[in-house]
């Protein structure tokens, strides 16, 4: 019985499938080069159809990125850059991503009451998340929170509360959240 766990376990590490190894986020780094161009080498995104990524939550990142590798979520270009990734290197560019200082600041004159009452238990009222497993909002093109919000809408993508959160809401509650977050400054400080 002995034999067959350590055959089963030796596979999976060999085939990648197994717990990654403690990340390492300067070899992150190197994997990052290739995210680049979408997401910036510090994780402030380069084009408007990208988010932010840097100073992000760990967890978050992984789990994304895994769920590209797997097919549980598809995109395009993500779903082929992830697929080359091993978990390690996975592990590893979510930790440099994380290893970034995500900063927002509210435009002047406008008042942390008026912020969508449906998100700011996750995503914050900032758009800084306060959940492992949810992406900062904070600066992010209103077009992006749109689209992904009426993703979780019409069911495209999945999220047990996203979904659920979506599902309900008009084109004009959705522009507002959208565009609430996007008025935000956020900085996004290199990892040291």
């Amino acid at each position: 019985m002995r034999l067959a766990v350590l055959f089963v376990l030796g596979g999976l590490a060999l085939a990648g499938g197994g717990p990654a190894a403690a990340e390492d986020p300067a070899a992150g780094r190197q994997v990052a080069n290739m995210c680049r161009t979408c997401h910036g080498i510090d994780g402030y995104a380069q084009v408007p159809i990208a988010p932010h990524i840097g100073g992000e939550p760990k967890e978050y990142i992984e789990a994304q990125l895994m769920a590209f590798k797997t097919g549980a979520r598809e995109h395009e270009i993500m779903s082929v850059v992830s697929a080359s990734l091993s978990a390690q290197q996975i592990s590893d560019v979510a930790a440099w991503y994380a290893a970034h200082t995500a900063t927002a600041t509210l435009p002047d004159g406008v008042s942390a009451a008026d912020a969508p009452v449906a998100c700011v238990s996750c995503h914050g009222v900032d758009g800084i998340s306060v959940a492992l497993n949810a992406p900062n909002l904070a600066g992010e093109v209103n077009i992006y929170i749109d689209t992904q919000l009426k993703a979780f809408r019409s069911g495209k993508r999945r999220h047990a509360i996203m979904s659920e959160i979506a599902a309900d809401m008009t084109d004009e509650e959705i522009r507002a959240v959208a565009d609430w977050y996007s008025r935000i400054t956020l900085e996004i400080a290199a990892a040291e």
